[in-house]
């Protein structure tokens, strides 16, 4: 049987992986990150991941590869990690007491071949106050994330509703690449 790899240093991602309860490696992919201006969320982490999956997949070959990203849309603004305080303050600021999107984009690759799909999930956040938004910042939390917030940690707190698969918005829809490797040949 191929290995499977994860494409990703993230911690979250490895987190998830695991519960499809495969052995799987993880090499971090080197891929280029920029995306080409006005690209739209769903075709950026489509973009991003597949990236992130072939050049990983060159060193591995013989294996199925998983790539993967994830980004926050207010409409068809990308809203990235923030560069520092005052830029994860001005994105919480977005994003209070509005609906956004969240974009999980992911691509196996088999035998050279990518097979790539995305999830869309729609997020909800309460009306936040400064001092709630503050407060977050000073957790150190908003700083590695795409949108300036975590889902499964404090960032929690912000969040009235969901509509989409919750894992998808921390960042791998576990259910679809349960099913995508199932149909790509992996025995669970």
């Amino acid at each position: 049987m191929n290995r499977l790899i994860l494409a990703s240093g993230s911690p979250r991602r490895k987190e998830l992986l695991q519960k499809l309860q495969v052995p799987f490696d993880i090499f971090p992919s080197d891929a280029d990150e920029n995306l080409p201006e006005g690209i739209a969320p769903d075709k950026a982490v489509l973009l991003l991941a597949e990236r992130k999956a072939k050049t990983v997949a060159e060193s591995f070959p013989e294996d199925i590869v998983i790539g993967s990203d994830t980004v926050v849309a207010l409409g068809d603004e990308i809203l990235g990690k923030p560069l520092d305080s005052d830029d994860a303050k001005s994105t919480l600021k977005k994003l209070s007491g509005r609906t956004h999107s969240v974009f999980t984009g992911v691509s196996i690759i088999k035998d050279g071949e990518p097979q790539s799909f995305f999830e869309k999930t729609d997020v909800t956040f309460w009306a936040l106050t400064d001092e709630e938004i503050n407060r977050y910042i000073e957790t150190g939390e908003p700083f590695d994330k795409a949108g300036s917030y975590g889902i499964q940690g404090y960032g929690s707190l912000f969040v009235k509703e969901i509509k989409g698969d919750y894992y998808s918005v921390v960042g791998l829809p576990v259910s679809r690449l349960y099913r995508e490797l199932k149909s790509a040949g992996l025995s669970f």
